[in-house]
C-alpha cells in the first residue's frame, strides 16, 4: 500500500473530526502542515524508510506511524484506545515517547545494539527542532558519527516548542538554518505547523 499527501491529510481530518465529535476520549497531536511542506518531506524521507527500519518519534507521531505501518485501521484504533501521544508496535517497528527528547538515546541505543550484531536495519529517530537544541541530542548525533551507527536524525522545524518560538527560546541571535551541518546522519526539513500542539483548537467535553 503507497501511502499518497492525500491519504495522510484523510487520515488527520478524519481523527480531527472525531476528536471535535468527543468520540476520542483523551488529547490527540495532529500531524500536518500548512502548505504540504510536512506531507511532502516526510513522503520522500520514507521512501527510504524500510519494513525492517526502526522508527522512533515524538507525541506528534500520526504521519511517521502511518508511513511506517502502511495501516490507517490499526492507527485509527491505536488513537482512539488513547494513545496518539505514544503510538508503539513491536509489529511495525515504531516507538514513540511524550517525554521530550526521550527517544533520542533510546533511538541511538538501538542503532548500537544493530551494529553489534551485525543486522541490516536502520533507525530513523524524528524529532522537533526545540528538542535538537538540548545537550542529550549533540551527544548522541556526536556517538552515532563516531561510532559509525546506523541512525538517521531527522529533525523536523516549525519553529516551535509547544507555543513558544525555538529562536525566543534560545536568543535572538540563534540561527534557525541547519544546512551548514554536513552530515550524514542527520537531516532537517522546515514546515508550518497547521493545528495547535494538540488538539484542535477548542475545548472539547469528553
Amino acid at each position: 500500500m503507497v501511502i499518497t499527501k492525500q491519504d495522510l491529510w484523510d487520515f488527520e481530518t478524519d481523527i480531527f473530526d472525531n476528536y471535535s465529535d468527543g468520540k476520542i476520549k483523551a488529547p490527540v497531536h495532529l500531524t500536518g502542515s500548512e502548505d504540504g511542506e510536512q506531507e511532502d518531506a516526510l513522503i520522500n524521507i520514507f521512501k527510504k524508510v524500510k519494513d525492517k527500519d526502526w522508527v522512533f518519534s515524538t507525541h506528534r507521531s500520526h504521519y511517521h506511524a502511518l508511513l511506517k505501518s502502511k495501516n490507517p485501521k490499526w492507527l485509527k484504533s491505536e488513537i482512539f484506545a488513547k494513545k496518539s501521544s505514544h503510538i508503539n508496535s513491536k509489529k511495525y517497528k515504531i516507538f514513540t515517547s511524550a517525554i521530550v527528547g526521550g527517544c533520542i538515546p533510546i533511538a541511538l541505543g538501538t542503532a548500537l545494539a544493530i551494529k553489534k550484531r551485525k543486522g541490516k536495519e536502520k533507525v530513523w529517530c524524528f524529532i522537533g527542532d526545540m528538542a535538537s537544541e538540548m545537550g542529550c541530542f549533540w551527544e548522541c548525533l556526536k556517538y552515532a558519527e563516531f561510532n559509525k551507527l546506523p541512525i538517521i536524525y531527522v529533525i523536523e522545524n516549525n519553529g516551535l516548542g509547544c507555543y513558544t518560538k525555538t529562536k525566543d527560546a534560545w536568543g535572538s541571535k540563534f540561527d534557525m538554518d541547519w544546512h551548514w551541518i554536513n552530515s550524514k546522519y542527520l537531516i532537517e526539513y522546515k514546515y508550518k505547523r497547521k493545528y495547535p500542539h494538540y488538539g484542535v483548537g477548542k475545548w472539547i467535553t469528553f
